[in-house]
């Protein structure tokens, strides 16, 4: 998929890009597959801010999407390619022979009309989704399970995939996106291909408005601010932020702090 570039007829045009949805279906959305949810926008159920920089956008539907993949044995037809507002990845309609339907997420290159199917012993092409074990090796693979039966959760972003690098007893040793490598158990499911709408990166929003569309509330720099609103406030002028290393407004340390717990499951590492 090729981005689209605007010629800047208006300032918000100048730097402006888009995505060319030239392969998304000309389809409305399957109406007994999504329905509205509530947006908290950032607050609490007492209206306080607990998350900052969130509020707004525009109004939008949820697609309930299979991350679970657990119709086996059970071809499927791919009908539509559309756009999902709550991802940044596209997402497919399934048509299972049995007359089900289900959303799920896109993986790149994959045509309407192909057939899948999720199956223990499914063949290792595109689409397909079957258990780590049976995967053949430096395989891209998505939508990984991090436990038997819950469902996808690890490579679900546009443009990502994981590869299959070893086989261990009863793990299997895969390399993700961020070059860090995980142990699996190896009858996690996992969907063959890298996931769609690879160039989503690419895109320059070009305007304030158009980040408020998505739900996103302005950004203030701690050391544009005043004492009394954060730790890197005050000064005269551009001053430093005054601290040895930089913390977020409630003084916790940030920017490159790790924060996964020491005891958390040892079986990952970086090579």
């Amino acid at each position: 998929m090729q981005i689209k570039i605007f010629k800047p007829y208006t300032p918000s045009t100048r730097q402006k890009t888009s995505l060319n949805f030239s392969i998304i279906s000309k389809k409305k959305k399957e109406k007994k597959l999504s329905f509205y949810y509530h947006n908290s926008k950032g607050r609490n159920n007492a209206g306080r801010i607990t998350c900052r920089h969130k509020g707004g956008g525009h109004k939008k539907l949820y697609r309930l999407i299979d991350f679970k993949r657990k119709k086996l044995d059970v071809i499927g037809n791919i009908k539509s390619i559309e756009y999902d507002p709550n991802r940044s990845c596209f997402i497919s309609l399934v048509s299972y022979i049995d007359g089900q339907k289900n959303y799920i997420i896109s993986p790149d290159k994959i045509k309407i009309g192909q057939e899948i199917v999720s199956s223990i012993n499914a063949l290792p092409t595109l689409g397909n989704s079957s258990p780590v074990k049976n995967i053949p090796l430096g395989m891209q693979i998505h939508n990984i399970e991090i436990y038997p039966g819950k469902g996808g959760q690890l490579t679900r972003a546009a443009g990502c995939f994981a590869t299959i690098v070893a086989k261990e007893k009863n793990y299997v040793i895969i390399k993700l996106s961020s070059k860090e490598t995980r142990l699996i158990n190896e009858d996690c499911f996992a969907t063959i291909g890298k996931v769609s709408n690879s160039e989503n990166n690419k895109i320059v929003l070009g305007k304030a408005g158009r980040s408020r569309w998505l739900g996103i509330r302005p950004t203030v720099r701690g050391s544009a601010m005043n004492p009394v609103d954060h730790p890197h406030g005050g000064g005269e002028g551009k001053s430093p932020i005054g601290k040895s290393t930089p913390v977020t407004p409630w003084g916790k340390p940030t920017l490159g702090k790790k924060t996964r717990k020491k005891k958390k499951n040892p079986f990952y590492f970086y090579i």
